[in-house]
């Protein structure tokens, strides 16, 4: 896999699975609907860590510098 994914992108992405999580975790959000988010921000923390995103590959869509 190589990384299509910037630090700016994994910075968001980050930050928005920790607002999920803390909501989820606080009861703001419950229900279905807390649980489906709280998979979001799971899957948001995968491809952070993992630096790659598999639904930019079929757009071409590259957030990182390039390699050289």
């Amino acid at each position: 896999m190589k990384k299509n994914m910037g630090i700016a992108d994994r910075i968001i992405r980050t930050l928005i699975a920790l607002a999920i999580a803390i909501l989820y975790f606080t009861g703001t959000i419950e229900g279905t609907v807390g649980i489906v988010l709280l998979i979001v921000s799971v899957i948001f923390l995968l491809t952070s860590v993992l630096s790659f995103c598999p639904a930019y590959l079929p757009f071409g869509i590259r957030t990182c510098s390039s390699q050289k």
